[in-house]
């Protein structure tokens, strides 16, 4: 069997291990880091309930919980090249699927979700098996997919939920959707102010990590990114790997779905309907290249950090919507013009990207 070449490590952003790394001050990583860091002393300076526990950081923390998931969502497909504009309805069938498992069968919280994860993977797989059957662009196939889906979507919600969203909520959902772990004291010590969706999230980032880090799956999946070519001469059984990839980010849109239900206490057809520009920003900010064969989890929650910290941060200004579009546009275009001069920086110094 032909032996593997090393993988793009997922947090290094290059797309081969023999390529020179960047120096420290031209990782997009830093730079996202410090831009969250000015923002935060800023907005914290000109409200100071930006830094209000109750009013601004535990919210926050449960909406970036639901903004790395989708975050990692397209990661899972840009990894190959690829991506996943169905992310927005995927979730939202998922959620449907997870709400009428509570509304119809009385299940359990995790049944619940479990169910949303399957079919989300399902709709995922099938949209990774249209594209290596046909041949046809992701961009198509999930543009498509997204249209079809958002139909399916409504007639659902129709016939099953009265057009308007189920009522059901299971054992535990309240506690998931309003606790933090300082609710929860063992004597005198209580836990941190973390709301209890926080380790669902954290939990997608390990697994997401460790497949693209370690896994033969993971590897392969960014060789293909690479160099699809080369990884069909590698003995790389390309077809099945777009699949599983395609599978991963319809599993990670199932999950976003469910937990963003989970914040907003319904199970309603306008979940998911946010996520597209989200899902590119985050992982794009945090160095994942568009081109695929190379990826950076960390990086995915760097960049979905700083777009919450600036959607919450102006929301606290009491900036209008079209205000709070056109100034989060224009912050997130310095950030990536500024990555962009550190890499020709370091390009001129005799380094890669």
């Amino acid at each position: 069997m032909t032996t593997l070449p090393s993988a793009a490590d997922p947090d290094a952003g290059t797309a081969a291990a023999a390529t020179p790394r960047l120096p420290w001050w031209a990782n997009p990583r830093f730079g996202l880091v410090v831009v969250i860091a000015a923002l935060v002393v800023l907005f914290s300076s000109l409200r100071s309930s930006f830094l209000n526990v109750d009013l601004t950081i535990v919210p926050m923390q449960a909406d970036l919980s639901v903004f790395v998931v989708v975050g990692l969502a397209q990661l899972a497909v840009l990894s190959l090249g690829h991506m996943n504009l169905a992310v927005p309805r995927m979730a939202a069938l998922a959620a449907f699927a997870a709400g009428y498992t509570y509304d119809s069968l009385h299940a359990p919280l995790l049944v619940g979700l479990l169910v949303a994860l399957l079919v989300g993977a399902a709709v995922g797989a099938v949209s990774g098996l249209i594209i290596v059957s046909t041949g046809v662009n992701s961009f198509v196939v999930t543009l498509a997919l997204d249209f079809g889906l958002l139909g399916l979507v409504s007639i659902l919600y129709a016939k099953y939920a009265g057009g308007v969203a189920f009522n059901a909520h299971p054992a535990g959902m309240d506690s998931l959707r309003f606790d933090t772990m300082s609710d929860y004291c063992t004597g005198n010590v209580c836990g941190p102010p973390i709301p209890l969706v926080v380790p669902f999230a954290v939990v997608a980032v390990i697994v997401v990590g460790v497949i693209f880090r370690f896994s033969r799956i993971g590897r392969e999946v960014l060789m293909t990114g690479s160099n699809v070519r080369a990884a069909r001469l590698s003995g790389i059984p390309v077809g099945l790997r777009i699949t599983q990839a395609h599978a991963l980010s319809g599993l990670l849109c199932g999950l976003a779905g469910w937990l963003l239900a989970i914040n907003n206490g319904a199970f309603s057809a306008t979940v998911g309907e946010q996520f597209l520009l989200p899902s590119f920003l985050a992982p794009v900010l945090g160095g994942t290249l568009l081109a695929g064969g190379a990826i950076s989890v960390i990086g995915t929650v760097l960049g979905a950090t700083l777009t919450t910290v600036i959607q919450k941060g102006l929301n606290l200004l009491e900036f209008q919507l079209d205000q709070l579009n056109i100034l989060i546009g224009t912050v997130l275009l310095i950030a990536l013009s500024l990555d962009r001069v550190r890499h020709v920086v370091a390009e001129k110094r005799g380094t890669r990207a």
